[in-house]
């Protein structure tokens, strides 16, 4: 079993997957910033409620303080490193993109460096679907492929990740450190993020407010959710790290798309909430937003070869689920353990 450290372990995905590594068995340290993009109440609350069961602690720690990153390696003797920290939001970067040159650039540089010097084995780190970039009608048959192109970036969020990706790859030439990068697809579920549109939807059915869609409602995403995404996390740490072997340039690095190739479009994707919610929606379309793509949708032929058939929650299934955690979350209850915040076993 590993010695992993999970940075970003107060966040979305970091609090599901933080989780689910140590109830794997794997030695797991977590740290965050614990920054206020969002209310910093609920990553306390991700904590309390998911990581403090499972026996995982969790540091306050910007990561561009280098010495303190390799400081907690040391202390922890960690061999693997989850990095999801980062500066989320498309549409946050138009107006704010210098809060993601420090997080997603110096940030990572920093994850990278500590890495290097600590001799870590894998390290895995999250990217985006967003590099895809904006695309003439609909996405490419069949999804979006790693191989595909991703010189134009739609917004100043998805060059960071852009770079993040070639930041990794550099690395991995030059110091041989074994790198995996996971292109996440919409991730959604419980304990969510209240910036995404999953979840202000819902707060905005459950008032009779109206829905602002932008795109007239055609845009088209690839929805995935935490358990999904925690599930190939799972199988791809048991995995290992990637030798080069596969690879013509020899280099220790690889990426895959972690989406389910089921894009909806979001006025479909409203119905399903309608429904979840039992409350009718007052729409008002919009034009699209700066920094916006009109599709995305995952080839995931790749990690599906490297790991096998993995999870897949049927969407109005996993919008239900979140739906009663909302409920539950705004009456300030505690989930109990036969809501869906459910742990997969490692592969």
């Amino acid at each position: 079993m590993a010695q992993i450290l999970v940075t970003g372990a107060a966040g979305f995905i970091g609090a599901h997957a933080a989780a689910a590594l140590a109830q794997a068995g794997h030695q797991v340290v977590g740290c965050d910033s614990f920054n206020a993009y969002y209310p910093v109440e609920l990553k306390r609350a991700r904590v309390e409620a998911l990581l403090q069961p499972a026996g995982v602690p969790v540091e306050t720690l910007d990561l561009c303080d280098g010495a303190a990153l390799q400081a907690l390696m040391r202390q922890h003797r960690i061999d693997t490193v989850l990095h999801l920290a980062a500066q989320a939001g498309v549409r946050h970067s138009v107006s704010a993109p210098l809060d993601y040159v420090q997080a997603n650039l110096l940030g990572f540089a920093s994850v990278l460096e500590a890495c290097r010097l600590q001799g870590v084995g894998h390290l895995l780190y999250a990217s985006s679907s967003s590099v895809y970039g904006r695309r003439d009608g609909d996405a490419a048959p069949g999804g979006f492929r790693e191989s595909d192109r991703i010189d134009a970036p739609a917004s100043f969020y998805a060059a960071t990740k852009q770079a993040n990706e070639a930041m990794a790859h550099a690395t991995a030439a030059v110091h041989r450190l074994p790198v995996t990068g996971l292109r996440f697809f919409t991730v959604y579920g419980p304990w969510g993020r209240p910036d995404m549109a999953y979840w202000s939807f819902a707060e905005r059915l459950r008032r009779g407010e109206t829905l602002q869609l932008y795109g007239r409602g055609e845009l088209r995403r690839d929805f995935t959710h935490v358990d999904d995404v925690v599930d190939a996390l799972l199988r791809l740490v048991a995995r290992g790290a990637p030798a080069g072997r596969h690879r013509e340039d020899g280099v220790p690095a690889e990426l895959f798309n972690i989406g389910h190739r089921h894009p909806v479009r979001v006025i479909d994707f409203v119905r399903l909430l309608e429904r979840a919610t039992g409350c009718p929606a007052r729409i008002e379309f919009a034009p699209m937003q700066a920094g916006d793509v009109p599709d995305t949708s995952a080839d995931p032929s790749r990690l599906i070869e490297a790991i096998g058939p993995w999870r897949a929650t049927p969407l109005a299934e996993g919008l239900a689920g979140f739906v009663r955690w909302l409920d539950a979350w705004r009456a300030r209850e505690t989930p109990s353990p036969a809501w869906p915040v459910r742990l997969p076993a490692a592969a």
